[in-house]
Protein backbone atom coordinates (compact mmCIF):
# COMPACT_ATOMS: atom_id res chain seq x y z
CA UNK A 1 0.00 0.00 0.00
CA UNK A 2 1.33 3.43 -0.98
CA UNK A 3 1.62 6.11 1.72
CA UNK A 4 -1.48 8.31 1.66
CA UNK A 5 -0.84 12.06 1.53
CA UNK A 6 -3.78 14.25 2.48
CA UNK A 7 -3.70 17.59 0.63
CA UNK A 8 -5.79 20.26 2.38
CA UNK A 9 -5.87 23.14 -0.10
CA UNK A 10 -8.78 25.25 -1.39
CA UNK A 11 -7.08 26.26 -4.65
CA UNK A 12 -7.69 23.46 -7.15
CA UNK A 13 -4.82 24.42 -9.45
CA UNK A 14 -2.30 24.17 -6.62
CA UNK A 15 -3.80 20.90 -5.42
CA UNK A 16 -3.60 19.44 -8.92
CA UNK A 17 0.11 20.27 -9.29
CA UNK A 18 0.81 18.76 -5.88
CA UNK A 19 -1.22 15.67 -6.71
CA UNK A 20 0.71 15.17 -9.94
CA UNK A 21 4.12 15.60 -8.26
CA UNK A 22 3.28 13.31 -5.35
CA UNK A 23 1.65 10.54 -7.40
CA UNK A 24 4.59 10.63 -9.81
CA UNK A 25 6.86 9.98 -6.81
CA UNK A 26 4.82 6.96 -5.75
CA UNK A 27 2.37 8.40 -3.23
CA UNK A 28 -1.38 8.02 -3.03
CA UNK A 29 -3.16 11.35 -2.55
CA UNK A 30 -6.50 12.65 -1.37
CA UNK A 31 -7.48 16.29 -1.87
CA UNK A 32 -9.99 18.16 0.28
CA UNK A 33 -10.78 21.88 0.35
CA UNK A 34 -12.24 22.32 3.81
CA UNK A 35 -11.09 21.72 7.38
CA UNK A 36 -14.25 19.73 8.09
CA UNK A 37 -13.41 17.31 5.29
CA UNK A 38 -9.81 17.11 6.48
CA UNK A 39 -10.95 16.14 9.99
CA UNK A 40 -13.22 13.44 8.57
CA UNK A 41 -10.39 12.06 6.43
CA UNK A 42 -7.99 11.96 9.38
CA UNK A 43 -10.53 9.89 11.31
CA UNK A 44 -11.38 7.53 8.45
CA UNK A 45 -8.29 7.14 6.29
CA UNK A 46 -5.30 7.57 8.62
CA UNK A 47 -3.06 9.51 6.18
CA UNK A 48 0.71 9.11 6.42
CA UNK A 49 1.23 12.90 6.11
CA UNK A 50 -0.83 16.06 5.71
CA UNK A 51 0.08 18.89 3.34
CA UNK A 52 -1.90 21.61 5.07
CA UNK A 53 -2.70 25.10 3.80
CA UNK A 54 -3.06 27.77 6.46
CA UNK A 55 -5.85 29.86 4.90
CA UNK A 56 -8.96 27.77 4.26
CA UNK A 57 -12.61 28.76 3.70
CA UNK A 58 -13.81 27.36 7.03
CA UNK A 59 -10.88 28.26 9.24
CA UNK A 60 -7.12 28.15 9.70
CA UNK A 61 -4.89 25.17 9.07
CA UNK A 62 -3.23 26.07 12.35
CA UNK A 63 -6.44 24.92 14.06
CA UNK A 64 -6.16 21.38 12.67
CA UNK A 65 -2.46 21.26 13.53
CA UNK A 66 -3.26 22.33 17.08
CA UNK A 67 -6.06 19.76 17.39
CA UNK A 68 -3.87 16.89 16.21
CA UNK A 69 -1.01 17.72 18.53
CA UNK A 70 -3.36 18.27 21.46
CA UNK A 71 -4.90 14.81 21.04
CA UNK A 72 -8.31 15.84 19.70
CA UNK A 73 -8.03 13.02 17.15
CA UNK A 74 -6.94 9.41 17.63
CA UNK A 75 -3.80 9.86 15.56
CA UNK A 76 -1.86 12.76 17.09
CA UNK A 77 1.47 12.07 15.41
CA UNK A 78 0.63 12.43 11.71
CA UNK A 79 3.47 14.49 10.15
CA UNK A 80 2.34 17.90 8.90
CA UNK A 81 3.83 20.07 6.15
CA UNK A 82 2.33 23.57 6.33
CA UNK A 83 1.69 25.25 2.98
CA UNK A 84 0.75 28.92 2.75
CA UNK A 85 1.07 32.17 0.86
CA UNK A 86 2.29 33.80 4.05
CA UNK A 87 6.05 34.12 4.21
CA UNK A 88 6.40 36.20 7.35
CA UNK A 89 8.69 34.72 9.99
CA UNK A 90 5.98 34.91 12.66
CA UNK A 91 3.72 32.55 10.67
CA UNK A 92 6.51 30.03 10.20
CA UNK A 93 7.25 30.15 13.92
CA UNK A 94 3.58 29.69 14.85
CA UNK A 95 3.26 26.64 12.62
CA UNK A 96 6.41 25.02 13.96
CA UNK A 97 5.53 25.83 17.57
CA UNK A 98 2.17 24.14 17.08
CA UNK A 99 3.97 20.98 16.01
CA UNK A 100 4.22 21.20 12.22
CA UNK A 101 7.16 19.23 10.82
CA UNK A 102 8.02 21.66 8.03
CA UNK A 103 6.81 24.86 6.38
CA UNK A 104 6.76 25.90 2.70
CA UNK A 105 5.68 29.34 1.48
CA UNK A 106 3.96 29.93 -1.88
CA UNK A 107 4.99 30.14 -4.64
CA UNK A 108 6.78 26.84 -4.42
CA UNK A 109 8.14 24.04 -6.56
CA UNK A 110 5.87 20.96 -6.45
CA UNK A 111 9.00 18.85 -6.80
CA UNK A 112 10.48 20.52 -3.71
CA UNK A 113 7.30 19.79 -1.75
CA UNK A 114 7.45 16.14 -2.78
CA UNK A 115 11.10 15.92 -1.70
CA UNK A 116 10.23 17.52 1.64
CA UNK A 117 7.41 15.00 2.11
CA UNK A 118 9.88 12.16 1.52
CA UNK A 119 12.32 13.68 3.99
CA UNK A 120 9.68 14.10 6.69
CA UNK A 121 8.42 10.54 6.27
CA UNK A 122 11.93 9.15 6.30
CA UNK A 123 12.68 11.13 9.45
CA UNK A 124 9.46 10.03 11.16
CA UNK A 125 9.99 6.40 10.27
CA UNK A 126 9.36 4.74 6.89
CA UNK A 127 6.33 6.49 5.44
CA UNK A 128 4.70 6.95 8.81
CA UNK A 129 5.09 3.40 10.05
CA UNK A 130 6.81 4.42 13.25
CA UNK A 131 4.83 7.52 14.11
CA UNK A 132 1.35 6.65 12.93
CA UNK A 133 0.89 2.91 12.76
CA UNK A 134 1.42 1.75 16.32
CA UNK A 135 -0.36 -0.34 18.87
CA UNK A 136 -1.89 1.37 21.86
CA UNK A 137 -2.48 -0.84 24.89
CA UNK A 138 -5.03 0.18 27.50
CA UNK A 139 -4.81 -2.48 30.22
CA UNK A 140 -7.37 -0.76 32.43
CA UNK A 141 -10.03 -0.89 29.73
CA UNK A 142 -8.63 -4.16 28.35
CA UNK A 143 -8.51 -2.62 24.90
CA UNK A 144 -5.87 -2.57 22.17
CA UNK A 145 -5.87 -0.21 19.19
CA UNK A 146 -3.81 -0.42 16.02
CA UNK A 147 -3.24 2.50 13.64
CA UNK A 148 -5.77 4.48 15.65
CA UNK A 149 -8.52 1.88 15.39
CA UNK A 150 -9.73 -0.35 18.25
CA UNK A 151 -9.36 -4.09 17.65
CA UNK A 152 -12.30 -6.43 18.23
CA UNK A 153 -10.53 -9.18 20.16
CA UNK A 154 -11.68 -12.31 21.94
CA UNK A 155 -10.30 -12.84 25.45
CA UNK A 156 -7.40 -15.09 24.40
CA UNK A 157 -6.54 -12.86 21.45
CA UNK A 158 -6.36 -9.84 23.74
CA UNK A 159 -4.17 -11.64 26.28
CA UNK A 160 -1.88 -13.02 23.57
CA UNK A 161 -1.37 -9.65 21.90
CA UNK A 162 -1.00 -7.94 25.29
CA UNK A 163 1.75 -10.41 26.25
CA UNK A 164 3.67 -9.65 23.06
CA UNK A 165 3.20 -5.88 23.39
CA UNK A 166 4.50 -5.88 26.95
CA UNK A 167 7.73 -7.45 25.67
CA UNK A 168 8.57 -5.45 22.53
CA UNK A 169 11.27 -6.98 20.31
CA UNK A 170 11.59 -9.93 22.72
CA UNK A 171 10.99 -13.38 21.24
CA UNK A 172 8.21 -15.12 23.16
CA UNK A 173 8.27 -18.91 22.81
CA UNK A 174 5.08 -20.81 22.12
CA UNK A 175 5.47 -22.54 25.45
CA UNK A 176 5.75 -19.22 27.29
CA UNK A 177 2.72 -17.79 25.46
CA UNK A 178 0.71 -20.93 26.08
CA UNK A 179 1.51 -20.87 29.78
CA UNK A 180 0.92 -17.10 30.18
CA UNK A 181 -2.31 -16.86 28.18
CA UNK A 182 -3.96 -20.27 28.61
CA UNK A 183 -2.36 -21.66 31.73
CA UNK A 184 -4.14 -24.83 32.84
CA UNK A 185 -6.81 -24.31 30.15
CA UNK A 186 -4.46 -25.03 27.23
CA UNK A 187 -6.12 -27.38 24.76
CA UNK A 188 -3.69 -28.51 22.09
CA UNK A 189 -0.25 -27.05 22.65
CA UNK A 190 1.68 -25.05 20.09
CA UNK A 191 -1.02 -25.25 17.44
CA UNK A 192 -3.36 -23.29 19.71
CA UNK A 193 -0.89 -20.38 19.77
CA UNK A 194 -0.30 -20.54 16.00
CA UNK A 195 -4.03 -20.51 15.28
CA UNK A 196 -4.61 -17.44 17.43
CA UNK A 197 -1.60 -15.64 15.90
CA UNK A 198 -3.08 -16.30 12.46
CA UNK A 199 -6.40 -14.79 13.56
CA UNK A 200 -4.65 -11.76 15.06
CA UNK A 201 -2.72 -11.17 11.86
CA UNK A 202 -5.95 -11.25 9.85
CA UNK A 203 -7.50 -8.61 12.10
CA UNK A 204 -4.42 -6.38 11.82
CA UNK A 205 -4.34 -6.80 8.04
CA UNK A 206 -7.97 -5.71 7.89
CA UNK A 207 -6.82 -2.34 9.24
CA UNK A 208 -3.45 -2.02 7.48
CA UNK A 209 -2.88 -4.63 4.78
CA UNK A 210 0.65 -3.37 4.15
CA UNK A 211 1.88 -4.10 7.67
CA UNK A 212 2.71 -7.36 9.46
CA UNK A 213 3.93 -6.31 12.92
CA UNK A 214 3.90 -9.82 14.41
CA UNK A 215 7.20 -11.48 13.50
CA UNK A 216 7.61 -15.25 13.32
CA UNK A 217 10.92 -16.72 14.48
CA UNK A 218 11.17 -20.27 13.19
CA UNK A 219 11.62 -22.79 15.95
CA UNK A 220 11.64 -20.00 18.55
CA UNK A 221 8.33 -18.14 18.75
CA UNK A 222 6.87 -14.70 18.03
CA UNK A 223 7.70 -11.06 18.69
CA UNK A 224 6.54 -7.53 17.88
CA UNK A 225 9.06 -4.93 16.72
CA UNK A 226 9.41 -2.09 19.22
CA UNK A 227 8.74 0.50 16.49
CA UNK A 228 5.07 -0.55 16.50
CA UNK A 229 4.59 -0.02 20.22
CA UNK A 230 3.33 3.39 21.40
Amino acid sequence: MKPLILIVEDEDAIAQTLTYALTTDGFETKHVRMLADARATVRAAQPSLIVLDVSLPDGSGFDLCRELRAGAHANTKIPILMLTARSEEVDRIVGLELGADDYVAKPFSPREVSLRVKTILRRSGSAGTKSANVFQLDTEAQRISFAGQPLALAKREYLLLKTLLERPSRICSREMLLDTVWGMDAESGDRTVDTHIKTLRAKLKAIRSDLDPIETHRGMGYSIDIKFVA
